[in-house]
C-alpha cells in the first residue's frame, strides 16, 4: 500500500517585496522538512504576493499616472523562468527533497504581461513545467493576463499523479474535468479565497474527482504590505486574508485544517489507495462518463506566447 507524505504551507508574504519573501521561505524549509514531504505547496501569487485591497489606479476609461507606476513595480517583483528568482526556488526543491509548487506572478521577458502561476519543481531541483490562470477574477483582470491549454500539465514522479488550478478557476466545470481526465490523483488548489464556501468547493472537488485536495491560502494583515503601498488602500478592512488551508480525502472528509488566522505548516500522510477504493462507485472520467451523451475537448495549443 504506497503512501504519499504532503506539507502545506500558510505563510505571509512580504508584498512586493519577492526577495525578502524568498528569505522567508527559506527560513520556513526546516519546519516544512519535518515530516520529510514528497510534496509541498505554497499558496497562489506567494511571490511577490496576493495584492489585495490595490486598485492599480484604475476606473472604467481611465488608468492613474500612480496606478501605472505600481503595476511597474509589481511587475518588477514578478518571476521569469529560468531568473535568479526562479533558481533559488529550485535549489528549495533540491534542499527540501521533495516536489515544489509554488504560486507566483510570472513575467515573460519579451512582453510586459504578467500571468497568475504554478511553478513546478522535482526534488532534485529541476524544472517540471507551469500552469496559468485561465481567467483571472474581478479586477485581477487588471493585472493578470490569460493563460492556455498548453499549460495545464499533471506530473507523475511515482507517488501520485497530481497538478492543480487556480483559485476560482476551479468553478470552471470543464477545467476541473480537463484534470480530472488526466487522471489526477493529489489536486492542488492555491487560493485567495478564505470564505467558508470556498471550504465548500474543495470538499466538493474531492467528492467530484475522488482524489486528495490541497487548499493553500496565504495570511494577508497590513503587516504584509510596505508602508507607501499601504497608503493606497482605500478601504484597509479589505486587506484581511484568514487563510483557510486544508487537506481533504476522496470523498469529502478533512483530514487536516483548515487553519485560520495564523502562519502554519499543515503535514498529512496520504493512503492513495483510497483514491482506487473511491473510484469503485464514482469515476466522473471513468464509468460514470457517458461519452456517447457528451463530448469534450482541450485545446492544448499555446495561444498566449
Amino acid at each position: 500500500m504506497k503512501h504519499t507524505k504532503v506539507a502545506v504551507v500558510q505563510a505571509q508574504p512580504f508584498l512586493f517585496e519577492t526577495d525578502k519573501t524568498i528569505e522567508k521561505m527559506w527560513d520556513l524549509l526546516a519546519g516544512i522538512k519535518i515530516e520529510s514531504p514528497d510534496l509541498v505547496l505554497f499558496p497562489e501569487a506567494f511571490l511577490p504576493g496576493y495584492p489585495r485591497g490595490l486598485t492599480f489606479g484604475a476606473v472604467v476609461g481611465s488608468r492613474s499616472k500612480e496606478g501605472k507606476e505600481l503595476y511597474a513595480r509589481y511587475y518588477q517583483n514578478a518571476i521569469a523562468v529560468g531568473d535568479a528568482r526562479f533558481k533559488d526556488l529550485q535549489k528549495m526543491a533540491a534542499e527540501l527533497k521533495a516536489d515544489l509548487a509554488v504560486g507566483v506572478v510570472e513575467k515573460e521577458n519579451k512582453s510586459g504581461t504578467l500571468y497568475c502561476t504554478i511553478l513546478y519543481f522535482a526534488s532534485d531541483g529541476n524544472f517540471l513545467g507551469k500552469h496559468r490562470k485561465l481567467k483571472p477574477t474581478g479586477s485581477e483582470r487588471l493585472i493578470w493576463g490569460e493563460g492556455d491549454g498548453s499549460t495545464m500539465p499533471v506530473i507523475d514522479n511515482g507517488f501520485g499523479i497530481y497538478g492543480g488550478l487556480i483559485c476560482w478557476e476551479n468553478y470552471m466545470p470543464l477545467a476541473r474535468m480537463a484534470m480530472y481526465q488526466q487522471g489526477i490523483q493529489i489536486y492542488l488548489a492555491p487560493t485567495a479565497d478564505c470564505r467558508g464556501s470556498w471550504q465548500n468547493t474543495l470538499q466538493h472537488i474531492a467528492a467530484e474527482g475522488r482524489c486528495f485536495v490541497l487548499g493553500c491560502n496565504q495570511l494577508i494583515t497590513r503587516d504584509a504590505y510596505p508602508e507607501d503601498i499601504l497608503e493606497l488602500v482605500s478601504n484597509p478592512s479589505t486587506i484581511a486574508c484568514t487563510g483557510g488551508s486544508v487537506i481533504i480525502a476522496p470523498g469529502g472528509d478533512v483530514i487536516a485544517g483548515p487553519v485560520l488566522n495564523e502562519e502554519n505548516i499543515l503535514h498529512a500522510e496520504l493512503d492513495m489507495e483510497e483514491v482506487t477504493r473511491g473510484k469503485y462507485e464514482f469515476d466522473v472520467a471513468g464509468h460514470y462518463n457517458r461519452p456517447d451523451v457528451f463530448s469534450f475537448k482541450v485545446n492544448s495549443g499555446s495561444g498566449t506566447q
